[in-house]
């Protein structure tokens, strides 16, 4: 569950000396299939998560957007709204940069959003490959976009807090993130588009066939700014060049992959066609009345994480023994999950089997010597909205 609005009420009462306005909530998001696909104009299947971001705000009669956070008590930051921009000095960094981008994004598409104060708290692990991030940039669009009073389409704001990292935090994303925080909806995944921007809600409640999903934080941290990622990106638009088509989603099949000439662009290129194909296979198997189909979903989260690791080389030890151990302890399945090189791991299980799941994976790290992992269940969950009055 996301903390309390009590609680960050109260850290706002205490932070800025009065009531906030209201209380806001963000989920953070996990991905079912469909990794790397979203910046190639691909499928995803992501879902909301029940754990997220919490902000207490009020408006206020300036123009400074003033902001603390329950992770970092007696932190208070402050960011002038007039003159934001990208680089431009005073610089935003740190985790403040988000908020701050999100205004900036809102800003330069016309909306005049006011000062404010926020106190924040989350229960997302931060660098788990949860999204945190995004959980932020869209909490803090709609208080922004309600505190001023405006309503502003779901899908728009997406694509605001989208432009907030990409471009004033610098983070190479794509519209995943904020699309499923905006627009999960309980009991459901959701399929995008990444090139028609179209979504769907498709049914998922692994519960009710007596199934769980386990997130695995393997404690590796997850950082999107470095340079591995950006490299994936390029090499995937280079192999996009190179076959004479605009993404990598217009590729019909694998044979069209095998006609590049570079192994290592071929095998990007293959992670991509053949993950785009198994977000529409888990669709498929989702909406059908053909019994039981969480085991075939399980082998092919197993066959994404194969994938992952061997042609797109952005898996970890700790997710790749992660993967092992549960799948050795009776998972149906399991992926590393989020954009890699840290992060965490998601396994499909029946749910009299997540508890020797949890064993066995702790185990393995703890073999190794490895911190060990936290685990977090993963319900497929609501879309960010106003939970409190002030």
């Amino acid at each position: 569950m996301s903390p309390s609005p009590g609680a960050v009420r109260e850290l706002f009462r205490a932070r800025f000396g009065g009531a906030a306005d209201g209380v806001w909530l963000a989920p953070g998001r996990a991905n079912l299939m469909g990794e790397h696909t979203d910046y190639n104009e691909g499928f995803v299947l992501p879902f909301a998560l029940g754990q997220g971001i919490v902000a207490a705000a009020a408006r206020r009669t300036d123009r400074r957007l003033v902001l603390c956070s329950a992770q970092e008590p007696g932190c208070l930051l402050e960011v002038a709204l007039d003159g934001l921009a990208p680089g431009r000095p005073p610089k935003v960094t740190g985790w403040a940069a988000y908020p701050a981008g999100v205004a900036w994004a809102l800003a330069g598409k016309g909306y005049q959003v006011p000062g404010a104060c926020l106190a924040i708290d989350s229960d997302v692990p931060a660098g788990a490959g949860l999204s945190s991030s995004a959980a932020l940039e869209c909490v803090t669009a709609l208080v922004l976009t309600e505190l001023a009073g405006l309503s502003v389409d779901r899908r728009e704001l997406a694509a605001i807090a989208r432009r907030a990292e990409n471009e004033f935090v610098g983070v190479p994303s794509g519209i995943m993130d904020q699309t499923a925080s905006l627009l999960g909806r309980r009991g459901h995944a959701l399929l995008l588009d990444c090139r028609s921007l179209e979504t769907a809600q498709v049914p998922f409640d692994p519960g009710a066939s007596g199934s769980c999903l386990l997130l695995i934080n393997t404690r590796a941290r997850h950082e999107l700014r470095t340079g591995e990622y950006g490299q994936r990106r390029a090499e995937c638009e280079r192999a996009a060049r190179l076959l004479g088509v605009p993404s990598l989603r217009y590729l019909t099949g694998v044979g069209d992959v095998d006609r590049l000439t570079d192994p290592v662009l071929r095998r990007r290129a293959r992670h991509v066609v053949t993950d785009d194909q198994r977000v529409l296979e888990v669709v498929a198997l989702l909406r059908s009345s053909d019994g039981d189909v969480y085991p075939e979903i399980g082998r092919l989260l197993t066959e994404a994480h194969v994938s992952l690791r061997d042609d797109f080389e952005v898996s970890w030890p700790e997710a790749d023994t992660a993967v092992d151990a549960a799948v050795a302890a009776g998972a149906l399945g399991a992926r590393m999950i989020g954009g890699g090189f840290g992060g965490s791991v998601l396994a499909l299980a029946r749910s009299e089997a997540a508890g020797p799941v949890r064993a066995a994976v702790a185990e393995a790290f703890a073999r190794r010597s490895w911190t060990a992992p936290e685990f977090l269940d993963a319900t497929p969950s609501a879309s960010a909205r106003r939970v409190a009055l002030g």
